[in-house]
């Protein structure tokens, strides 16, 4: 069983020894002879292959049904990596759990799940500014709510709101810190009831982008995972770039300030007369390039060969900052207000246990779970 779970998970004899302390080979002889490890070091390679520590107990291996990885829109150049696929899978299947849970609480608190407006949906063949605008409408948001309503100062809440919107027309969005390591952005797990988002602990701007790129994959009903943008990109991927550059910076805002797109499309564009465009939309100057080459105001060659390489390169070393307020808020902040809201909702109405809650949000020790609940006000 040891060795099943340490090769279920992918993980190595040298992973798997570096986590308890010992050598491959120790790891190789409790795998093979009788004996084996202490509690406390099963208890933490169970944790460290996401298993349960009473399965090492089992006379042979349970029944796990694997998901189907969702369609990878990422470019590879190589094979895909066995191991990264692996970990995305798992990735994938913890987001598939967190939503069956959220459709069970719904159902413990007597409820139904939001049903999503049809009018949200669309195809490839959509005009990605019709879908943006549709799907503004959808969840609410004004465009004076992003920029009026948002100081300047305060735009790096733009992701909150964004997530915020999402949740409240039912669409689960998770956040998981391990996409980056993959060479993912994002990813779309679309079903109905609870669609799921998760996305990555990129910087506040590149988060907006990729929560409104897969509300484009939710709107096309498509999954998929999505990775770095390409000039050799999919039709699916180019579409949902172009709906969430739309839906941040509509054409028609953009129109009032710039006019009508040059004939021929400007070469380049100051740094400052950019900062100034993204200032005003909220957005990062990365995106901002991105939506004047798509409407024709710049030459796409200033962001491919000149602003990109630059960007990547800044986003590469983003590094989130400051402390949560309390410590339960990484669960929070992973689970989202629309799943913890329905733990609690749920927990304060004697539907579940203080323990099933705990299990709901991942959590271990009990003063955190009530730590969430003291902080927690579902916005």
């Amino acid at each position: 069983m040891l060795k099943w779970a340490r090769e279920w998970r992918g993980r190595t004899l040298e992973e798997a020894a570096s986590r308890v302390g010992k050598n491959p080979e120790d790891i190789a002889e409790w795998e093979t002879k009788p004996g084996g490890p202490t509690v406390r070091q099963a208890r933490s390679l169970a944790e460290f292959y996401d298993r349960q520590f009473l399965e090492f107990f089992r006379p042979s291996p349970p029944p796990v049904q694997e998901p189907k990885l969702v369609t990878d829109f990422r470019m590879h150049r190589d094979a895909p990596n066995p191991k990264e696929t692996r970990e995305l899978k798992i990735i994938q299947a913890w987001a598939e759990a967190q939503r069956e849970n959220a459709i069970d609480l719904f159902s413990e608190i007597g409820e139904q799940p939001p049903s999503i407006p049809d009018t949200l949906f669309s195809d490839s063949s959509t005009d990605p500014e019709d879908a943006s605008e549709r799907a503004r409408r959808v969840l609410k948001f004004p465009f004076s709510e992003q920029t009026t309503g948002l100081p300047s100062s305060k735009r790096d809440q733009l992701p909150a709101i964004i997530r915020k919107k999402l949740e409240d027309v039912g669409i689960l969005t998770l956040k998981h810190s391990g996409l980056a390591q993959f060479h993912a952005r994002g990813i779309c797990i679309f079903a109905t009831p609870l669609p799921v988002i998760i996305f990555g602990n990129e910087s506040p701007a590149a988060q907006a982008f990729t929560l409104a790129h897969e509300l484009g994959h939710v709107a096309l009903r498509e999954s998929g995972i999505s990775g770095k943008r390409s000039k050799e990109t999919s039709k699916i991927e180019r579409w949902c770039d172009q709906f969430a550059a739309a839906f941040l910076m509509p054409r028609r805002e953009i129109a009032s300030i710039l006019g009508n797109p040059p004939t021929p499309p400007l070469d380049e564009m100051s740094d400052d007369r950019l900062d100034d465009l993204a200032s005003r939309f909220r957005v990062s100057p990365h995106a901002m390039v991105i939506r004047l080459v798509q409407l024709g105001y710049i030459n796409a060659n200033f962001y491919w060969g000149v602003k990109k390489p630059l960007f990547d390169a800044i986003e590469a070393k983003y590094k989130s900052m400051g402390r949560p307020k309390y410590y339960g808020s990484r669960y929070r902040s992973s689970l989202g207000n629309l799943y913890t809201g329905l733990v609690i909702e749920a927990w304060n109405s004697g539907r579940i246990t203080n323990h099933s809650a705990a299990e709901y949000m991942g959590i271990k020790n009990f003063e955190h779970l009530f730590d969430i609940r003291d902080n927690f006000t579902g916005s």
